[in-house]
């Protein structure tokens, strides 16, 4: 599997603005992506070596829309914690 096609998007939000300042960014993974995948692709992509990745799943949520019920694909979501030195430019909105 290719690193672009395990990291999806990163997720900015709220709490992951606040996360930035423990140097923790939050990443969308692919569903069969793991710890070891998601370290080697931040390393090809971002040019930095995370010190730990934790992974979560999102369950999907149930939705409906008028008569029709229907259901949020799940997703997976990577918090990576990088050293103090390093930092990732995206977030950085440079």
């Amino acid at each position: 599997m290719n690193s672009n096609d395990i990291i999806i998007r990163p997720i900015i939000s709220e709490k992951t603005t606040e996360l930035m300042e423990q140097h923790k960014y939050v990443f969308q993974v692919a569903r069969d992506a793991n710890k070891l995948t998601v370290k080697k692709a931040l390393k090809d992509l971002f040019n930095v070596t995370p010190e730990k990745v934790n992974i979560l799943n999102v369950r999907g949520k149930n939705r409906r829309l008028r008569f029709r019920v229907g259901k949020r694909a799940a997703w997976k979501k990577a918090i990576v914690t990088l050293s103090a030195g390093d930092k990732i430019e995206i977030f950085e909105g440079q």
